[in-house]
């Protein structure tokens, strides 16, 4: 529940144990309640079916069984479509450090799954991960700039769209990072917010803290999820930065990894991040994304 709002989820039961109640810290465990010969009394304990005894009168479950040898099944997709794409397996990591990224957007204050791939009308493209990607943080605010989908493309020095800079990075086949504050990715489960970083070439995500079911998406989809070890070297990262990762060929559970940003005056600040990856899960960075590994037959 939200104190602010007011609005609180429970169960049936106790929602209505409570209503009868008349009293939100009424307890049906514990609590006696007065009825009308002035006597105290508890509620009974809630019973019934759980589900339907016949079963559900559904004549058509939706459900088609597949097909027992799928080798000769073709899913066939308009190429014209704006709305379904086939999905291609994204590339496994090459082994190597990473060096030259450029920063994408260093995002201020909030950031939700909302700020990262917006809804509303977008969500015609859910089944079309290219075209949705166009929506890729440009809810997000640049620290730089303070506004909204607007950020330095480093190779032309131009201001342009979120999508459209990393698209030019990834045209040019430069590597780039996001930085972003508390908490980032926090909201719905939304796991296109993973994929389209991905999708667009985006390798990792900096930040001070994570949501925890957006930060388990980043890694399922082959992306370096980090954080701080010290928050305040935020401050640190400047717009025309330069990025490596230095040791990560020597990724492994409880290592810290170590990056670099060259700042256009010649200096140069390293900078600390911590993970939470399991073996398991850096299984699935090296193969790109979780369903690479699967589809190996590894997982």
């Amino acid at each position: 529940g939200n104190p602010n709002t007011l609005a609180f989820v429970g169960s049936p039961e106790l929602v209505t144990a409570m209503a009868i109640a008349g009293d939100l810290t009424f307890n049906p465990l514990t609590d006696k309640l007065i009825n009308e010969d002035g006597e105290e009394v508890m509620l009974d304990e809630p019973s019934g079916e759980e589900l339907p005894p016949k079963g559900f009168d559904v004549k058509d479950p939706g459900y088609q069984a597949p097909a027992a040898d799928g080798s000769g099944v073709s899913v066939l997709v308009d190429p014209k479509s704006e709305r379904l794409q086939l999905l291609a397996p994204f590339d496994p990591w090459d082994g190597k450090n990473i060096t030259g990224a450029k920063l994408l957007i260093k995002a201020f204050g909030k950031c939700t799954t909302d700020h990262i791939s917006m809804a509303g009308p977008w969500l015609r493209f859910r089944g079309h991960l290219d075209n949705i990607s166009n929506n890729m943080l440009i809810g997000a605010i640049n620290a730089f700039n303070q506004k909204a989908n607007s950020v330095k493309n480093q190779l032309t020095g131009a201001y342009d769209s979120v999508p459209a800079v990393q698209r030019a990075y990834k045209a040019a086949g430069v590597p780039s990072i996001v930085v972003g504050d508390h908490n980032y990715g926090e909201g719905s489960s939304r796991e296109h917010a993973a994929m389209e970083p991905r999708f667009l070439g985006v390798r990792a995500v900096l930040v001070k803290s994570f949501a925890r079911i957006h930060e388990t998406n980043l890694k399922k989809q082959g992306m370096l999820a980090l954080t701080f070890d010290n928050e305040a070297d935020y401050d640190k990262i400047q717009e025309d930065d330069v990025i490596s990762i230095t040791n990560l060929t020597e990724f492994a559970p409880g290592v810290p990894l170590t990056l670099e940003f060259k700042h256009t005056d010649g200096t140069t600040d390293t900078i600390i991040a911590n993970h939470t990856y399991n073996e398991g899960q850096i299984g699935w960075f090296k193969a790109g994304s979780a369903l690479n590994l699967i589809a190996a037959g590894k997982a």
